[in-house]
């Protein structure tokens, strides 16, 4: 039996977004609620292909999500899942290319705020069939097994918080935040990809650790107090991605940091509304010098 929500518990958690156009316009009305959801699911794929510099040679973003990804996710079988990336296509709201030599096809999640209701309709030769892909080495490694923990945010396995706290019974509130920060962030995995980075992930999570179980109103974060509730929350959200992103950020700064626990705290409690931004302007800067 699952609890109910108290005060801000529903912060703790990561959602797909599934654009509301889906289900006010006309042009989307017939399109069915799995390939809502499935929009939804590539469109929260697109951050990581930010990351990794998955663009053709058009500086367009492409992912790679497998029909046997598309079936694990939807919980359907191989026809079915077929029928519902081909229903995405036939709107435009996404467009595969094949690579073959047993290369997994790549995917274009369209904008479908620059769509049209001719453009769903007439968009199959919008794009040159030849394309060329920048990174083959990322594209040879991300298979049909690819690596979803840094999508899936803050994966409680759908329990409330409360159910968390009663599965550890005797343990105490730090032991138990400590062990669902890790669980949120992968953390063994976490550390044996970044093993030159172990004592600074360590650091973090005793960070948090300590500000969420902070008996403070405020928390200073950024030069402002905020309430300890929000940062807490905020801070529950972090996934493995803005964590490593945090490490980026540690190993970039050539500023001198007087208050290095600020400072991070302050980077940790930005990630999830930066990390996008930052990932994005780094791309386009890579392209602008040819890198």
């Amino acid at each position: 039996m699952y609890e109910y929500f108290y005060g801000e518990e529903a912060e703790q958690f990561s959602f797909y977004r599934i654009p509301k156009v889906f289900f006010t316009d006309d042009t989307f009305l017939s399109l069915s609620a799995e390939a809502k959801i499935l929009y939804g699911i590539l469109l929260d794929r697109m951050s990581l292909s930010v990351k990794n510099n998955w663009l053709d040679d058009k500086n367009r973003v492409y992912i790679i999500y497998t029909i046997e990804e598309i079936m694990r996710s939807l919980n359907c079988a191989n026809q079915k899942a077929m029928k519902i990336i081909s229903e995405l296509e036939s709107f435009g709201l996404v467009e595969r290319k094949r690579q073959g030599l047993g290369k997994p096809s790549i995917t274009y999640v369209k904008n479908f705020i620059q769509g049209s209701k001719s453009h769903f309709k007439n968009n199959e030769n919008h794009y040159s069939r030849d394309v060329k892909i920048i990174n083959q080495e990322v594209l040879k490694s991300h298979t049909n097994n690819t690596d979803n923990s840094y999508t899936d945010f803050n994966n409680t396995d759908n329990k409330s918080f409360s159910s968390f706290l009663s599965e550890r019974g005797n343990e105490n509130e730090r032991e138990i935040y400590r062990s669902l920060i890790k669980k949120n962030i992968d953390y063994d995995i976490l550390l044996e990809r970044n093993s030159c980075d172990i004592e600074e992930i360590d650091e973090m999570v005793e960070l948090i650790v300590d500000t969420v179980c902070s008996n403070k109103p405020y928390i200073r974060v950024g030069g402002d107090n905020k309430p300890q509730s929000v940062v807490k929350s905020q801070l529950l959200k972090l996934n493995s991605e803005h964590i490593a992103f945090c490490i980026d950020c540690l190993k970039e700064n050539t500023t001198d940091v007087k208050n290095i626990r600020q400072y991070l705290l302050t980077t940790l409690y930005n990630a999830p509304v930066t990390i996008s931004n930052y990932y994005g302007l780094k791309v386009q800067h890579d392209m602008a010098y040819g890198r």
